[in-house]
């Protein structure tokens, strides 16, 4: 069709879409009913009136240009290669959440700043740098020996029964 409609064939082609949507509207009323009949009339006169209007070439103009864009992503290698980066950053995104979920591939946040703050604090002569580089200040010694860390486990238990949970 030619970039630019005349007002006639903008009338011819607009009357024969309605005369299609009106036998597809007659069918539809047969089947579903009045209701569902008459939305489809409704629908089927307005390419008759963008035809009287003298619209059908702003019409023809809109469907030929979003025709182009469509044939034109289709074709375009460079839009397939942006499909295919959002579709691994989409990959990408799950794949880290599920890792997150589980605890893979995350460094534990305690150990950092622990590590740090006991380069600082380790003095010589002082005690309190000594207790740090055990643990905590004023923590008891660990236990050397054959105990290991299972064994502190009875003032859990004993707070535990408190609170009423066994």
């Amino acid at each position: 069709m030619p970039e630019n409609l005349t007002w006639m064939t903008g009338l011819v082609l607009g009357g024969g879409l309605t005369l299609v949507g009106l036998v597809i509207s007659f069918v539809v009323w047969r089947a579903k009913g009045a209701a569902s009949g008459l939305r489809g009339v409704a629908w089927s006169l307005l390419p008759l009136a963008a035809g009287l209007i003298g619209l059908m070439n702003a019409v023809w103009q809109f469907i030929m240009s979003l025709f182009g864009i469509l044939v034109g992503l289709l074709f375009n290698p460079a839009v397939w290669a942006g499909v295919v980066l959002a579709g691994v950053a989409v990959v990408l995104y799950v794949v880290s959440g599920v890792m997150r979920a589980r605890g893979a591939g995350a460094r534990p946040r305690d150990r950092a700043p622990k590590a740090s703050k006991d380069a600082k604090g380790a003095q010589p002569g002082t005690t309190a740098g000594a207790e740090n580089a055990r643990g905590q200040v004023g923590a008891p010694p660990k236990k050397s020996g054959t105990d290991d860390d299972l064994s502190d486990l009875g003032d859990i238990e004993e707070l535990l029964r408190k609170r009423g949970i066994e």
